[in-house]
């Protein structure tokens, strides 16, 4: 996160506002979901996880998704 110069304020607002693209119900050792957001017209990605026992939210990574990989919309893989 740190090192590809995104925020800690930036992920906040992001988890607070941002729109979930991708549920990983099952992912382990707990649930998880992809998170889009703006940080001005910069795109970025958040992959938080929720702790079902406490219901906290835990930072798995933060990263501006990849044109090449992403839709333009940055909502879907491309095929």
């Amino acid at each position: 996160m740190f090192s590809r110069r995104i925020g800690k304020e930036d992920v906040l607002q992001i988890i607070k506002t941002g729109e979930v693209i991708i549920s990983y119900p099952d992912d382990t050792p707990f649930p998880s979901s992809l998170v889009l957001g703006f940080v001005g017209d910069r795109p970025i990605h958040v992959v938080i996880a929720t702790v079902e026992l406490t219901g906290r939210c835990v930072v798995v990574t933060a990263y501006e998704p990849d044109e090449s990989i992403w839709e333009k919309d940055f909502r879907r893989r491309k095929p």
